[in-house]
């Protein structure tokens, strides 16, 4: 899952963040003045740093500058100011000290904070994939391993096969259940990510045969669903899957990274 740090000093705000963030499926972490910003970054890895400018101990711009220019941190982290500041006082001297945007804390409720921060981190990663390549560093030509994707949506098809792809696997698609189990049975598969709701055979029919089966029942299985609820959820776990996501709580980023996971055990 994606790795948010948001820095608020207001810790009734920052859990009404947290609640939203972690409810859509990140790993959130609150930091509320500018050395616990440093601490953590130097401890952890982040896919974003959502940083106010004003904070107690140091400013934000002192800490972007440290984060971005002392050399000390990761230089691929992600930084977007989040600030109740105008725009204009201070957007042009964090852009040329590495900020990637700035967002106004009144811009977006906290719920379409979320929806935003998915689309930059999706956008941002489609960025890294194509610089990947212009530089010649693509993975394609390196498959990483063999994955069954069965899913009856065809923009979920698309959306997770695709990054998958971009991300060295070799992925074969089912649009329903029982090619997918067809699928299983004539190909060498190193993991399988099935929908839960699905034409001509349901996942936890899927699921279950795969498990019954001793050439199959080792497979690592990943199941998505749009929707179920938490009991079900559990009872998909105990049938023995390696993880569950529900679609809204999941980028593909996320499920590409826990692929991998899942393949290096």
């Amino acid at each position: 899952m994606a790795k948010i740090l948001l820095v608020e000093d207001d810790q009734m705000i920052a859990d009404i963040y947290r609640n939203k963030f972690e409810s859509a499926g990140f790993d959130f972490v609150n930091a509320k003045t500018g050395k616990e910003v440093l601490k953590y970054v130097g401890m952890e890895n982040f896919d974003l740093v959502l940083l106010d400018m004003v904070l107690p101990e140091m400013s934000g711009m002192d800490v972007l500058k440290e984060i971005k220019r002392s050399g000390n941190y990761d230089k691929n982290i992600r930084v977007i100011i989040f600030s109740n500041l105008n725009p204009s006082d201070v957007q042009k001297e964090a852009l040329e000290n590495g900020a990637e945007g700035f967002i106004g804390k009144m811009q977006y409720t906290p719920s379409e904070l979320v929806v935003e921060i998915r689309r930059l981190l999706n956008q941002y990663s489609e960025q890294d994939k194509n610089r990947n390549r212009k530089d010649g560093n693509s993975s394609d030509g390196a498959r990483k391993g063999k994955l069954l994707l069965i899913e009856d949506e065809e923009i979920f098809l698309e959306m997770f096969g695709k990054k998958l792809e971009d991300d060295g696997y070799e992925v074969v698609k089912a649009n329903n259940g029982a090619w997918g189990i067809k699928e299983v049975a004539n190909g060498n598969y190193d993991l399988i990510i099935t929908d839960m709701v699905m034409p001509a055979m349901t996942g936890e029919e899927i699921i279950s045969r795969l498990k019954a089966d001793e050439k199959t029942k080792n497979i690592p299985i990943i199941a998505i669903s749009a929707s179920v609820p938490d009991e079900k959820i559990e009872g998909v776990k105990a049938m023995g899957v390696a993880e569950f996501f529900l679609k809204t709580h999941i980028v593909p980023s996320d499920l590409s990274r826990k692929v991998g996971e899942l393949l290096k055990k």
